[in-house]
């Protein structure tokens, strides 16, 4: 009927009628290769309506079809399509739409998102990236119904790109007035994500680049942020308005897969692999671990091992009921400023095959973990964007100055350390994401230096909830004599002269410094095992290789854990718990890992025991009595000063039984009894009035609240 927009199947450059003999060749492949699959498609539409041919078996019934399908896609599918949908198939509906996708190209295809050019502008791609961000799902118009103003007409208009397009003028009355007929306009599914390059292509500071890829029909809402995916699509160029010369790009998507395999790319060469079995086998490799972590930095051989093994990382468990126990090993470097924390931060990302550096300030809470919020990318809808968490999931997140981060946007924190997800609920959007991802995390006091008569916990502008999820804590302090000064100072000079002599060497102004030379003055700061080797190591230890404990290293743990337990238990305080014994066990998966063994020994279990202890020596000591207590962790103080706190405010209460205030004197002649101190006094009163316990009416006076 006149003035009716009919359902549109397909739109040819060409009229399929003219090439019948291609048309009964795509339709004869489509009932030898893929009637089950039309079968399918016609049972569960219209939630599936898109066949996706694989490209080997299309090649094999016709190889220049297959060629011209990769460089023609628009005719090429519009063709196969329509083969499609000449087919009758036993129970389809009535008003079936068959899609047509290709999948499984030739390796020739793969692009890097950072190679695609203007060259591939209408041809099949392969392109590899995470996911960063997610659009809603909107309907996007195919056929746009345009009515002509003046004689009531309506004439439909395929859209492509992202302006609506009209009519030149009406075929009826020449007129080029129109107006939209929403409901009579054909739509589709729509959804926009952002993919970007994967961590481990990167070197360097390279930055990760990234293409939008938008979706269709069946194929939206198949993705995750921080999903690894890989998508065969056309290259597009967007059409918008405007006179520039310069288009943005993006991929029209034919397929899409998730991708589980992790660091594919990094996979050794036979002679790499016949190295780092032999790195694996060497009785010191451990120490040249050690040696291969910022050899710049003199001295925290303990940091640098636990860097190592956080390298290789425990193993992730999945137990019956369906609990996760996580692999990951988060680590703290709490010092003074200028011990070259920020420096070994940036080495471990460098090394790790996947990993984002983040500082400071820079850092925002949705930037570390998830959001939802409305973006020009999501065409004024919502946008789920997945933050350094996510898209380093199964690798490394270094974050520098962790304590200049808002408390606020650390709260984020809680669920991606532990659980190893990160959870989002805003707008009606409620969504879960994976972040399996290390944490290695600087921090500085907060009066500049650390002061030995305080626990280190309480220095930290960092909460005790956040704190205690993190397997190790190293405090890194100013050297104290002169002979360190002299070492690191010397350090120093060398790595410096190092510099310089290369640097002329390779600008040909040092024309009596060789090549051997350079290479001499330059041992002092050559890692002990190349990076690019340290990162196929790391890789390849943490996809093949899973060790299980073995009855000597289960027991030298168990026998730690009691025995420590025990002798807290008889001063009354508790010295660890069971996060620092699950925590000891990945420091030992790790260990094994580092040697490609898949059985934990004793060694391995000792080397945890003896960096957990090296941690705990200054982080949860006490500094009054000398035991470890785990409190500190939790309450940010010592079970010893919580005990003062409570005396104090226990007298103050008592004396306010009889009398309006407590006087400071009257206070102190009380608890001078328990040994406090006149001055230690004063901090604990300052304490109880900044927690609220007790207020200060008049200077020198007292009242529990």
């Amino acid at each position: 009927m006149e003035g009716e927009v009919q359902p549109l199947r397909l739109f040819f450059t060409e009229d399929p009628s003219q090439n019948e003999e291609l048309t009964k060749k795509a339709e004869q492949f489509l009932r030898v290769y893929y009637m089950d699959e039309l079968l399918e498609i016609a049972k569960l539409y219209p939630a599936k309506r898109r066949l996706i041919i694989d490209y080997d078996k299309l090649a094999r019934f016709d190889y220049q079809i297959a060629d011209e399908f990769l460089e023609n896609p628009d005719y090429y599918r519009e063709l196969f399509e329509y083969a499609a949908n000449q087919i009758e198939i036993p129970g389809a509906p009535k008003d079936i739409v068959i899609r047509v996708g290709i999948k499984n190209i030739p390796s020739a295809r793969r692009v890097l998102i950072r190679d695609i050019s203007s060259e591939y502008i209408g041809k099949v791609i392969l392109v590899e990236g995470i996911v960063r961000e997610v659009t809603d799902v909107m309907p996007r118009i195919k056929v746009a119904a345009w009515a002509c103003k003046s004689c009531g007409n309506i004439i439909p208009v395929v859209q492509e790109g992202a302006v609506l397009k009209k009519p030149l003028s009406c075929p009826f009355c020449g007129k080029r007035d129109f107006q939209l007929i929403e409901e009579k306009s054909t739509y589709t599914d729509f959804q926009k994500i952002r993919i970007q390059e994967p961590l481990e292509y990167l070197r360097g500071g390279e930055q990760s680049r990234h293409i939008a890829i938008y979706l269709e029909d069946d194929l939206v809402n198949r993705t995750t942020p921080g999903e690894r995916i890989i998508v065969v699509g056309v290259l597009r160029i967007k059409k918008t308005q405007g006179k520039s010369t310069v288009q943005d790009k993006y991929i029209e998507a034919l397929h899409v897969e998730s991708v589980q395999k992790e660091f594919e790319e990094l996979e050794p060469t036979p002679e790499e692999l016949r190295q780092i079995r032999e790195l694996a086998s060497d009785p010191k490799i451990y120490e040249k671990l050690i040696a291969s972590i910022a050899p710049a930095i003199k001295g925290h051989e303990k940091v640098k091992e636990a860097i190592a093994l956080q390298l290789f990382g425990g193993v992730k468990k999945v137990l019956p009921d369906g609990t996760r126990i996580r692999g990951n090993i988060h680590i703290l470097l709490l010092g003074d400023p200028g011990t070259g924390k920020s420096q070994m931060l940036e080495y471990a990302a460098r090394l790790a095959p996947k990993s984002f550096y983040v500082a400071g300030k820079t850092v925002t809470g949705a930037g570390l973990t998830a959001s939802a919020e409305k973006d020009e990318f999501g065409e004024g809808g919502w946008v789920i964007k997945a933050g350094v968490l996510v898209l380093a999931s199964g690798g490394l997140a270094a974050v520098d100055e962790f304590d200049k981060i808002d408390a606020k946007e650390r709260q984020a924190l809680h669920e991606a350390m532990e659980q190893q997800t990160i959870s989002v609920a805003k707008a009606g959007i409620v969504t879960r994401f994976k972040a399996e991802t290390s944490i290695l995390a600087a921090a500085n006091p907060k009066f500049g230096r650390f002061d030995e008569g305080e626990p280190i916990v309480s220095q930290i502008n960092i909460e005790p909830t956040i704190l205690n999820r993190f397997d190790l804590m190293f405090v890194i302090r100013e050297v104290k004599t002169a002979e360190e000064d002299r070492d690191i100072a010397s350090h120093i000079l060398k790595t410096h002269r190092a510099g310089q002599m290369r640097m002329q060497y390779e600008k040909g102004v040092g024309e009596d410094i060789s090549e051997e030379e350079v290479e001499e003055a330059e041992k002092v700061v050559k890692p002990a095992i190349d990076p690019e080797l340290l990162r196929k190591y790391v890789a390849y230890a943490r996809t093949r290789v899973f060790p299980v404990l073995s009855p000597e290293a289960e027991k030298t743990l168990l026998d730690f854990y009691v025995q420590l337990r025990e002798k807290g238990r008889q001063k009354n305080i508790v010295p660890i718990n069971a996060r620092q014994m699950e925590a000891l066990i990945r420091l030992a998966e790790a260990s094994a890992r580092v040697r490609l063994s898949n059985v934990i020994t004793k060694e391995d279990a000792e080397r945890a025991k003896e960096l957990l202890l090296y941690s705990m020596q200054e982080v949860l000591k006490d500094p009054q009595t000398g035991e470890f207590d785990i409190d500190v962790l939790y309450t940010g103080m010592t079970k010893s000063k919580v005990q003062k706190l409570k005396l104090v405010l226990n007298t103050i209460r008592s004396l306010t039984e009889t009398q309006n205030t407590a006087k400071f004197d009257e206070i102190l002649t009380e608890v001078s009894v328990y040994g406090i101190t006149k001055e230690e006094l004063e901090e604990l009163l300052e304490e109880l009035v900044r927690k609220g316990e007790v207020f200060q009416p008049k200077r020198g006076e007292y009242a529990a609240l």
